[in-house]
């Protein structure tokens, strides 16, 4: 129905268990890395205009490579990056925030928005950073970035600050994997 160089838009005929049929909606897209990058007591957010929200969003760093820009070797389809999801996750840090990491952990997978794409999310930690400048795209101009302490970040989750559901989820993961709070 629709194809750019970040997504398609489909339509499928089902047929439910009764024999009902239906449609379906999906968009398909590149698997995407998100990174929370860790530094003493605190993490490294990244804010930015979400233009399908309105609004400037603050979250961890993370994305996707668009069909054109996407490594050799690595296939657009249902799991887009699972070649080398770090490689992308070393790209995104750097783009957004300029940051290198010496050490990165896999926490896991997240289904984006599994009600109508078919795109993953894999979470890393990313620590032991050595700063640079970042090298951000076009549509990320106006993007900032801030460090934040656990505190903090609790009180824009509170405050409704912090509200990207892939950042919560991978908040959710690091809380999981680590069992303890930073502060």
């Amino acid at each position: 129905m629709y194809r750019n160089a970040w997504m398609d838009v489909r339509e499928d005929q089902v047929e439910f268990p009764d024999g009902s049929v239906g449609v379906y909606g999906v968009v398909d897209k590149p698997d995407c890395a998100l990174i929370i990058p860790v530094e003493g007591e605190g993490f490294h957010l990244v804010e930015q205009y979400r233009y399908p929200v309105g609004a400037r969003q603050w979250e961890f760093p993370q994305g996707s490579w668009a069909s054109a820009t996407m490594p050799i070797g690595v296939e657009r389809g249902r799991d887009g990056v699972e070649d080398d999801p770090l490689a992308l996750a070393h790209a995104e840090l750097r783009e957004e925030t300029g940051f290198r990491a010496g050490r990165w952990t896999l926490l896991g997978r997240v289904n984006v928005a599994h009600g109508y794409s078919s795109q993953g999310c894999r979470v890393f930690v990313a620590d032991a950073l050595a700063a640079g400048a970042p090298a951000r795209e076009q549509t990320e101009q106006g993007m900032s970035q801030r460090w934040v302490s656990r505190d903090q970040l609790d009180d824009m989750i509170r405050d409704g600050q912090f509200v990207d559901s892939l950042s919560l989820s991978a908040l959710a993961l690091f809380d999981r994997a680590y069992c303890l709070r930073l502060s």
